[in-house]
């Protein structure tokens, strides 16, 4: 049986809602669909991106700010910003993978083009799933919220 209050405290813990406070907004998406697939400069994510060079401006600070994107000198010309994106920044790829992949299923119901592949095999990527520690793609109904502490705790499974 659940305990609303226990959980509602577990729920007030989560970092859902601080990660979308830090990118969860559609131009930081967009943004960062971009620095993932090669743009670099202010004025390539603004042709691009058809965006105003205020809310640009405005998003590529504040994925500075967060450490998502890091500013430096392009080495080609110094006089030129380039963005790219840090560790932390790349860790979000597979959201970004999995946003789309939603998209596809339930908003255009068909396979957006161009196609992500695997380098090695040309093949489309898998579709992004939760998995257990040992490789199992897992359902809802196969995963439960608990609290850190119990995480040493065997397993109870209802008979």
């Amino acid at each position: 049986m659940l305990d609303i209050d226990r959980h509602r405290e577990m729920l007030r813990q989560c970092s859902i809602a601080a990660a979308l406070d830090t990118v969860g907004e559609r131009w930081s998406f967009l943004i960062l669909r971009g620095a993932f697939n090669g743009l670099k400069h202010f004025e390539e994510f603004q042709s691009t991106l058809g965006i105003a060079r205020n809310i640009l401006s405005n998003r590529l600070a504040r994925l500075v700010e967060h450490g998502i994107l890091e500013r430096e000198p392009d080495p080609a010309d110094r006089r030129r910003i380039s963005y790219r994106l840090t560790d932390k920044g790349r860790d979000l790829l597979p959201v970004l993978l999995s946003l789309r992949q939603w998209g596809e299923k339930w908003i255009n119901c068909r396979p957006s083009n161009p196609v992500l592949v695997d380098r090695a095999t040309r093949q489309p990527i898998a579709e992004m799933a939760p998995r257990s520690a040992d490789g199992r793609v897992l359902k809802l109904g196969d995963m439960e919220w608990i609290d850190r502490s119990e995480l040493d705790r065997p397993a109870h499974r209802a008979a």
